[in-house]
């Protein structure tokens, strides 16, 4: 009897942890298309690609004190995003899957997956001197799976409600700025097109893929637009004085000045769709200028790296680091520590207007 009544009572605190936690889920659902700021290990079952982290001082503030393929000292973006709308962490699609495009349940998806692919881009070639990456339009391929085998198993009308109540999030675009500076394209056809001309087909790509993600169900879209890249240690390595790069800062301006446009025209298209944008490079800007209100000594050089500033790639086991991650913007030559990704995400769900628009994400999310 003594016994019973400790299963049972097990049972309710399992049932009412369970309800608490239902009553803080925002969304169904979290789907993540990106890059490095949001992979959470796909590239780990990578075979043939040089952008890993899966090795140490790379998460040595997670929670176990292990790397994960998350480029990043501890939680990255996509961790926070699932946080804030009580969900668990979107786990890497390659994860579930025994070879991409087979699923081994569809019920994990439930609540979500991370396509993310450090060093992938909106263009098929972005990256490429990486080795192998997941570009946009492949991580569209694997939602469709997805929503293919999650109508199969829910039904296509349950499946559609999941879908539209869920988030889409979009966090890619930096790697097609930098790599367009560089001219490390693949094609020499884009390699030398005019810098305009670049953006100009990297955002027409960005709204196919993201009419695509339309017609596989998705209809809340969070878009974040081009960070300023030109002011991580990688770059600034090169500068004199540590500056940034406004050559690359300014490519990132161009490809935000068209995603904007591109988005309302979309959504005067498409009427039952919203998203709201993200100006990361505005909040990237407003750290680098008030870092010490934020809490940052040090915003030019990356706490793990070599040579100047840290900036040169990457963050390995016997690199020089510091020891206080908290007080750095940057981790490694690209990336942002677990303290600024936070920052980037508290301001994303409840920052100023100026950052996020036409709605916040919590108004997303309600409508």
């Amino acid at each position: 009897m003594a016994n019973s009544n400790i299963l049972l009572l097990s049972f309710l605190v399992i049932f009412l942890s369970r309800l608490n936690f239902l009553e803080a889920q925002l969304v169904p659902a979290v789907f993540i298309f990106g890059d490095s700021i949001t992979d959470v290990g796909n590239n780990n079952y990578l075979k043939n690609t040089f952008a890993k982290a899966n090795f140490t001082p790379n998460g040595i503030d997670f929670p176990g004190m292990i790397p994960t393929g998350r480029f990043c000292n501890g939680k990255n973006v996509a961790d926070f995003v699932a946080e804030r709308v009580g969900l668990p962490s979107s786990p890497p699609y390659l994860s579930l899957v025994s070879r991409p495009g087979k699923i081994n349940n569809a019920t994990s998806f439930l609540t979500g997956a991370n396509f993310a692919s450090a060093a992938a881009g909106i263009l098929n070639s972005t990256g490429f001197i990486f080795g192998e990456v997941i570009p946009l339009w492949t991580q569209i391929d694997y939602f469709a799976t997805v929503s293919e085998e999650l109508k199969q198993q829910l039904g296509p009308s349950a499946a559609q409600k999941l879908f539209a109540k869920s988030i889409f999030m979009m966090a890619i675009g930096n790697n097609d700025v930098m790599f367009s500076t560089l001219a490390l394209l693949a094609d020499p056809s884009i390699k030398n097109k005019t810098p305009q001309q670049r953006m100009d087909l990297i955002l027409a790509t960005l709204e196919e893929q993201l009419r695509r993600l339309y017609d596989y169900g998705a209809r809340k879209f969070l878009v974040i637009g081009a960070s300023a890249v030109g002011c991580c240690p990688f770059l600034r390595a090169w500068e004199k004085g540590g500056e940034c790069n406004e050559v690359v800062n300014s490519l990132s301006i161009m490809y935000n000045e068209g995603v904007t446009p591109m988005l309302r025209k979309l959504k005067s298209e498409i009427k039952d769709m919203s998203y709201t944008y993200y100006d990361s490079y505005g909040v990237l800007q407003n750290l680098i200028q008030n870092a010490k209100h934020y809490g940052f000594d040090e915003f030019k050089a990356a706490c793990c790296g070599q040579g100047n500033y840290r900036g040169i790639p990457t963050c390995f086991q016997i690199s020089p680091r510091c020891s206080n991650r908290s007080d750095h913007l940057f981790w490694d030559p690209f990336h942002p520590t677990e303290a600024a990704q936070r920052i980037l995400i508290d301001i994303f769900f409840d920052g100023p207007s100026k950052y996020t628009f036409p709605f916040s994400v919590h108004q997303l999310i309600a409508l």
